[in-house]
């Protein structure tokens, strides 16, 4: 193994798959991606196709290896990031029975009401971390089961993506706690699957993977495969994890009391804690993390960079000419028009519910809004405020972690939303304390991937190996004033929502296809 010096780290996302190539002291070497489709054949249907993933594992791996001239056989191991809360049946030789199902999906509400009157879905948090719902895996293969009996009855193992992937390769059916503590099935307080729910829900429990540790080896690649996904048949695959607790070791939270917030399309704030931090409320949820025996109790919201990025095609037209005439970056003149408003814009919230709402409010039915507009109000005012809305929807999550007695002293941030230092300083000034930014904000779940990858074959020694590949390059002070004032800004955005909860449902009563026919 003295001559294998990379570790291959495969990121299969929602939109594609991104391939990584780390060395033994943790740089990045290269990167590669391969994307592909997802199908929305009926509403509430999220599927994708698992040959695609397969391919994008091919193509990607060998593209990686061509643009960086790295041999096959410097290659210590491949492991995987990847989305979660998933389903997807596979035969006895790691073939796929139907379409994934991925996390996107939503058609299984009769069985999740199924399932509600045979536990108590307070039990059911208390139990994985997670709600009760229709998004995660377990309500998936119900409805599997119940109008796809024969796929329920020849499907050998229900797995998630990278592990599909894993077993194609090695031949082995495995998971690890993280990705399947997103299933609805695991016991984050025993650390296996749950006897409870598995007979609640009357499922064939061998159906189900086998839990090892995020830095085992599963196995090795093998002989018939080795050709078509371009490396050598021997070679160790680490089982890796799920893409948000993945993410969680590519921000450096890898101790007791870390905080991080990814800032993406939707995002979340993550912590990392020795034992699950249960909302009276239910508003957050809990993963188990990378590290064995820890935990990531998460809080997410839908609509954050997807917030900036409606404003930009509704309210920056002028902005997104002139970055195109100048190669310039839209989000930051955006942000320096925003700049140009005052702490709480002029009296002007927004709420940033677009795609109604996780984390902290579960409800499908919140709308976005801005509350407050008069004449005096600009196009600066309405970007700051979109911005203030989302941050201040990102410190309601902080609030019920610290409610129930954990300590925050810092935050990094995470994902492409990091890159803009004004929302940086926007940030420490709503949640109080300094942002760290890291020097690398777009590899996070690969990262972590490989991070677990070098320790399952020795190439790197513990998980502060993260922090020596990710250190920080900037740390941003909050501003006390500023503070001060989005201290009296919060409950004014938290009590808009809360008047605002009857209105959207009446609207969602006008409004019940989402689309509202015009009256002539």
């Amino acid at each position: 193994m003295a001559s294998r010096n990379y570790v291959i780290a495969h990121d299969l996302g929602t939109t594609g798959n991104k391939a990584t190539l780390y060395d033994r002291e943790g740089t990045l070497v290269g990167s590669a991606f391969y994307g592909y489709e997802t199908e929305y054949a009926r509403p509430g249907w999220a599927e994708q196709n698992p040959e695609d993933w397969w391919q994008a594992v091919c193509a990607s791996t060998r593209e990686l290896l061509a643009k960086t001239g790295v041999p096959r056989h410097e290659i210590a191991c491949v492991t995987f990031s990847g989305q979660m809360m998933g389903c997807v049946p596979l035969d006895r030789n790691a073939r796929p029975l139907a379409k994934g199902i991925i996390w996107a999906d939503t058609r299984s509400v009769a069985q999740e009401q199924w399932l509600r009157e045979r536990i108590d879905p307070e039990d059911v948090y208390r139990i994985t971390g997670h709600r009760l719902s229709a998004s995660y895996s377990l309500a998936k293969i119900l409805w599997l089961r119940q109008n796809r009996p024969d796929i329920y009855r020849d499907a050998y193992r229900f797995v998630h993506v990278k592990d599909a992937i894993t077993a194609r390769l090695t031949g082995v059916f495995v998971t690890e706690p993280s990705d399947g503590s997103s299933m609805n099935l695991y016991d984050i307080n025993r650390w296996q699957w749950s006897e409870r729910l598995i007979e609640a829900a009357e499922i064939d429990a061998e159906k189900l993977p086998e839990v090892r540790r995020s830095i085992d080896i599963a196995g090795e690649i093998r002989p018939e495969v080795a050709d078509e996904v371009g490396l050598l048949a021997g070679t160790p695959v680490v089982l890796g994890g799920g893409d948000g607790p993945c993410a969680a070791i590519g921000a450096g939270v890898v101790r007791e009391g870390q905080a991080y917030a990814y800032i993406g399309s939707s995002s979340w704030i993550g912590i990392a804690t020795p034992r699950p931090v249960f909302d009276p409320t239910l508003r957050t949820f809990t993963f188990a993390h990378l590290i064995p025996e820890m935990l990531t109790p998460t809080g997410t919201m839908q609509a954050a960079g997807a917030s900036y990025q409606w404003a930009r095609n509704q309210l920056a037209p002028l902005e997104v000419m002139t970055a195109r005439e100048q190669k310039a970056d839209v989000y930051e003149l955006m942000n320096a028009a925003a700049e140009q408003s005052p702490i709480g814009a002029r009296g002007l919230i927004y709420l940033p519910y677009l795609l109604g709402e996780r984390s902290p409010r579960w409800n499908p039915l919140a709308r976005g809004a801005f509350i407050g507009l008069t004449m005096r109000h600009t196009q600066a005012d309405m970007l700051r405020a979109v911005l203030e809305g989302v941050t201040l929807n990102l410190r309601v999550i902080m609030d019920c972690f610290t409610a129930q007695g954990v300590s925050i002293e810092k935050i990094r941030v995470i994902g492409g939303g990091a890159k803009g230092r004004f929302w940086n300083q926007m940030m420490a000034d709503v949640f109080g304390v300094p942002v760290h930014r890291p020097a690398i904000l777009g590899e996070a779940p690969s990262m972590g991937a490989a991070v677990a990858g070098g320790i399952g074959v020795g190439l790197y020694t513990d998980w502060e190996m993260a922090e020596r590949m990710n250190p920080d390059s900037e740390i941003i002070e909050p501003r006390p004033e500023a503070v001060a004032r989005y201290a009296e800004l919060l409950p004014v955005f938290e009590a808009a929502y809360q008047q605002l909860t009857p209105v959207y449902d009446m609207l969602a009563a006008f409004d019940r296809d989402g689309v509202t026919e015009p009256v002539n």
